[in-house]
Order: structure tokens, then C-alpha cells, then sequence
């Protein structure tokens, strides 16, 4: 992975556009390790319940205790970030905290903080607060 220098450089909404797919592939790549023998559309449909903003937002209240100062920054950033689109299927406080949260993930990647983004990364499927259905 090629670490940017200062990712600050970047607007939030580039930070959490980068930061939506770095926590999509860790996302899947959990729940794959977790449910081995999952068919690829049940693994899809759990995983998308860690992706939307309502579980973003639920994460976030889990990590912003651990967060320093800069990330708190990175987060905020993100989630003051006016965006031109909010899904119809989100409320407004939940998007933007789930922004901020995609801001704060896509920071970490491009810092190459590989350590402390797993770290965030597993508090955050943990305070998901959904249910896998078992198999």
C-alpha cells in the first residue's frame, strides 16, 4: 500500500469516499472469515446491514472515547461535510456521523496507520449493533 504523505490535503468527502471502500472490503472479508460456507447473495445482504449509515452512526458512538485529537478532527471534518445527496433510506444525523466515520477510516488508509485502522475498524463491526443470522 503507498502511504500518502498528508492526507489532510484531501477534502472529507474524498477522505470518505476512499474511506467507504477500504471498511467495505474489511466488512465483507470479516463476515466471509466468519461464515466460510455463507452462499455470496446472504454474505451481500448481512453486509450491507454494516455498510449503512444507521450502523456507521451506531459504531461511531463506540470509537469517538477513542479517539485523539486528530481523528476527532478527521471525524468532524467529515461529518460537518455538506454533501449534495442524502439516501432515502437515512436520517440526516446518521448520515453524517456515518460520513465522518468513512472520513476518519479513509484518513487512517491513506496515513498508512494500518494498526489503528483494524483497531477501529473492529470496534466498529463490534458496536454495528445488528445480528448475523446464523446458518
Amino acid at each position: 500500500m503507498m502511504k500518502e504523505d498528508n492526507p489532510s490535503i484531501y477534502p472529507a468527502l474524498v477522505l470518505a469516499y476512499i474511506g467507504d471502500a477500504v471498511y467495505e472490503v474489511f466488512t465483507r472479508k470479516k463476515l466471509l472469515l466468519e461464515h466460510p460456507d455463507m452462499p455470496a447473495h446472504k454474505l451481500h445482504v448481512e453486509n450491507i446491514k454494516f455498510v449503512k449509515a444507521h450502523a456507521q452512526s451506531n459504531s461511531m458512538a463506540a470509537i469517538e472515547p477513542m479517539l485523539c485529537e486528530k481523528e476527532l478532527a478527521v471525524y468532524k471534518r467529515g461529518r460537518n461535510a455538506k454533501s449534495a445527496t442524502v439516501p432515502k433510506n437515512a436520517n440526516l444525523a446518521d448520515y453524517r456521523r456515518a460520513t465522518g466515520f468513512e472520513a476518519l477510516i479513509g484518513y487512517l488508509h491513506l496515513a498508512g496507520e494500518e494498526d489503528r485502522l483494524n483497531e477501529i475498524m473492529e470496534t466498529a463491526f463490534k458496536n454495528a449493533k445488528i445480528d448475523i443470522k446464523q446458518i
